[in-house]
């Protein structure tokens, strides 16, 4: 299986300690509505309803969330058939359901309930994703969401490359007082490192609030950082609060975010060190001039992102 020719994540700027004040909310976004990706994903895309979302959340450019749906049994995959990327990583979280990845590498495989899916498109790449095979006969209920991660101006030439991260594999801790639990997907929380390798420092938490509390992690004032209410509500600071399927932006004006969750919440959590580089982005492809969008889609036309049968 190859492997992203991923540089070490550098080492996160000093950050303050418990004390640390808490963030501000910059803006509550609730779900923008639904649309369909090919015809196996029903999904809020949050970023096209937020604006400025590319630079106020850089280095993410999108999120799709998928919430619980389900599908009925079909003895053909639903899906999303070939096509490109260049420029960016894609990463793919299953929650419920099961999906099957393959791409122009040579690269793929199944992801269940709990696993990731980390593709760097990078210099370009094609893939397909379908509901897996047997799951989509049986059909059933599928809650998902994909990310789109800019990459670095130095590193959108390199080679493509595909990490899968088992569930097995993610780090689950506890949050302070039982307040449920935390997966760590990337980078650290509560002095927990996640498994996915990144070109630039972030972090991507799953937390479980079970018996409800406060849910903190303090972040190096430069991150950006934000929170899907995936399921519950939490209250806010300020005396707002967000309910299920809430997109909580918060302004980098503290060390710290914090929310209190309801018992039950479900939540996904979103903070990097903006790149702060040009974007320009185009349908699959994200680099940092127009120019170079135009020769991605050329090099797309003349085959250069190798070949992969839908």
């Amino acid at each position: 299986m190859t492997q992203p020719a991923h540089r070490p994540e550098t080492d996160p700027r000093p950050i303050a300690g418990p004390s640390a004040s808490a963030r501000s909310i910059e803006g509550i976004y609730p779900s923008p509505g639904y649309h369909w990706v090919g015809d196996g994903f029903r999904v809020a895309g949050y970023f096209s309803a937020i604006p400025n979302a590319m630079r106020r959340l850089d280095p993410f450019l999108l999120l799709d969330y998928h919430p619980e749906y389900h599908y009925s049994p079909t003895p053909k995959p639903r899906g999303v058939g070939v096509h490109p990327h260049r420029g960016f990583e894609t990463v793919t979280l299953a929650f419920q359901g099961s999906v099957a990845h393959r791409d122009s590498t040579g690269a793929g495989g199944v992801i269940g309930p709990g696993d990731v899916q980390w593709m760097t498109a990078a210099s370009g790449i094609l893939h397909k994703e379908y509901h897996e095979a047997e799951w989509a006969r049986a059909g059933g209920p599928m809650q998902m969401a994909q990310l789109w991660v800019n990459l670095p101006r130095a590193n959108k030439n390199d080679p493509p490359g595909y990490q899968s991260i088992v569930a097995a594999d993610i780090p689950e801790v506890r949050l302070p007082s039982g307040a449920g639990t935390v997966r760590v997907i990337a980078g650290e929380a509560l002095g927990t490192r996640g498994p996915a390798r990144t070109f630039t420092p972030m972090s991507v938490l799953h937390v479980l609030a079970t018996a409800g509390g406060e849910v903190a992690f303090e972040l190096p004032p430069s991150y950006n950082a934000a929170v899907l209410v995936m399921a519950g509500s939490a209250a806010l600071a300020g005396g707002q609060s967000a309910r299920q399927h809430d997109f909580v932006i918060f302004a980098r004006d503290g060390a710290r975010i914090a929310l209190e969750a309801a018992p039950g919440a479900e939540l996904l959590v979103l903070a990097g060190e903006p790149i702060d580089e040009p974007i320009a982005a185009y349908g699959p492809f994200v680099m940092n001039t127009r120019e170079e969008i135009v020769e991605a889609a050329r090099d797309f036309e003349r085959g250069k992102y190798g070949t992969l049968e839908d």
